[in-house]
């Protein structure tokens, strides 16, 4: 049905909501039947029933699942989507399209635990721009010419998590080494950075341990806020002690503590974005996703930023897409040295947060597969960092990262992304692992 972020499934619980086995059949058919002979067309003139869904999806495409709100307000949407399919019922008679919505609509109120009676939302027509909400100003900008359905925003995620682990705006994914601090946005609307810390002496590996963050001031909507976050200091506030920003009771920009020192979560709506913080173990990760209108608009001096073109050819270990594991086969450890650093290191930073073990390939597989089910990127980044460092949080970071993703990427078909097979084939094929391995052992005795 093209419902959008909030259609026919949810995102924001554990477990998908899909449509039940009836309706998705249903819709395959309503499709074929449009598509022969411009059925479609003829029908469209007299049944209402894709304006319903039209609205229905502009009422809760800017939902947020993780705002105490959005219950009542997809409800609300809900009983407005139904009331608009009994107005053109009779209109709509014989279309399939406008029983498998429907069909649908019924489904949806059943999951979502919502009543049949109440208030409903405002249709499109009757919304009040607000000035200081992105959604509400992107709505004022009118329909589609040609199609006369109301313009959608496109939204761009980016997220950092692990050795670090890079996926852009473009979902390019890298690993980096990025020592330092490096600017992941820079626009007009808002600046990320991030300072990235050696893991591992002797390693290029490095993980991040402070975020700062600047929201920069926009019309009325808000004064600049800064937060910053540092490892063992996950603050519920901006530097400034607020927790929001924007005049009366609807604020333009606000963060909410999800789990204290753990995770917050930061929705700033004047410009449409939402930024996720969270600390695994010993060090931060960062998911972000905002629209690509805003996150395009900056100059040439403003260029290096990592979200946006990647990290710099120089500061890359992987290589086409390809992340390079150290030489084992599949019960060789780490390599005695990195052991003895890992040990050094654990010595000096020892703490609570920390659990650090010696991996082999087998292992690791087992500790990541243990939470990530798909062997897609995230999972090999799992095994990477586990070889690369001996913390097992970082199978946490992953896992936590994959989340996030899964909450603010717009796209779910571009969720997963799996390893190139090119440049020698996938970097996890054990047969290479293991001729590598034998190898890289003659060549020591040797």
């Amino acid at each position: 049905m093209g419902m959008g972020k909030a259609g026919f499934y949810y995102h924001g619980a554990k477990r998908l909501c899909y449509p039940p086995p009836r309706l998705a059949l249903l819709l395959l058919v309503a499709v074929s039947f449009c598509f022969r002979k411009g059925g479609c067309q003829v029908q469209a003139t007299q049944c209402r029933i894709q304006k319903c869904t039209t609205d229905f999806v502009s009422l809760t495409s800017h939902l947020n699942t993780a705002l105490d709100v959005f219950d009542t307000e997809f409800c609300k949407a809900l009983r407005a989507y139904s009331g608009c399919t009994h107005r053109t019922a009779k209109a709509c008679r014989g279309n399939l399209v406008f029983h498998s919505a429907v069909l649908g609509i019924s489904d949806l109120i059943s999951q979502r635990n919502c009543s049949k009676d109440g208030p409903t939302s405002s249709t499109q027509t009757e919304v009040i721009h607000e000035p200081c909400s992105y959604h509400s100003r992107h709505q004022g900008m009118g329909k589609d010419i040609r199609t006369g359905i109301q313009d959608q925003p496109t939204y761009l995620f980016c997220g950092l998590f692990g050795d670090p682990h890079l996926r852009t705006f473009k979902d390019h994914f890298q690993t980096c080494k990025v020592e330092g601090a490096w600017p992941l946005i820079d626009n007009n609307y808002l600046s990320v950075q991030v300072t990235n810390v050696p893991v591992v002496p002797g390693s290029s590996a490095t993980a991040t341990n402070k975020i700062t963050i600047i929201f920069k001031p926009y019309q009325d909507c808000t004064d600049q806020k800064v937060y910053q976050a540092v490892t063992d200091d996950l603050p519920a506030a901006f530097v400034d002690g607020t927790t929001s920003g924007g005049e009366g009771d609807t604020k333009s920009l606000l963060i909410l503590e999800k789990a204290a020192g753990r995770h917050v979560e930061i929705f700033a709506s004047y410009i449409g974005a939402t930024i996720f913080v969270r600390q695994v173990g010993r060090y931060l990760t960062l998911a972000v996703r905002m629209p690509e209108e805003l996150a395009i608009a900056y100059d040439e001096t403003q260029d290096l930023q990592l979200c946006m073109n990647g990290c710099p050819t120089l500061e890359r270990i992987d290589e086409g897409g390809i992340i390079p594991l150290p030489v084992l086969s599949l019960h060789q450890p780490v390599h005695q040295h990195q052991h003895q650093h890992q040990q050094h290191h654990r010595h000096q930073h020892s703490g609570p947060h920390q659990s650090h073990s010696v991996f082999t390939l087998e292992s690791a597989t087992a500790k990541c597969h243990d939470k990530l089910e798909v062997k897609d990127i995230y999972f090999h980044s799992c095994v990477f960092d586990l070889l690369t460092t001996g913390d097992a949080n970082f199978t946490s970071a992953a896992f936590s990262a994959l989340q996030d993703l899964e909450a603010l990427h717009p796209q779910k078909e571009r969720w997963h992304i799996f390893p190139s097979k090119g440049n020698g084939g996938p970097y996890f094929f054990h047969c290479s692992l293991l001729t590598l391995g034998l190898f890289f052992v003659v060549l020591v005795v040797l």
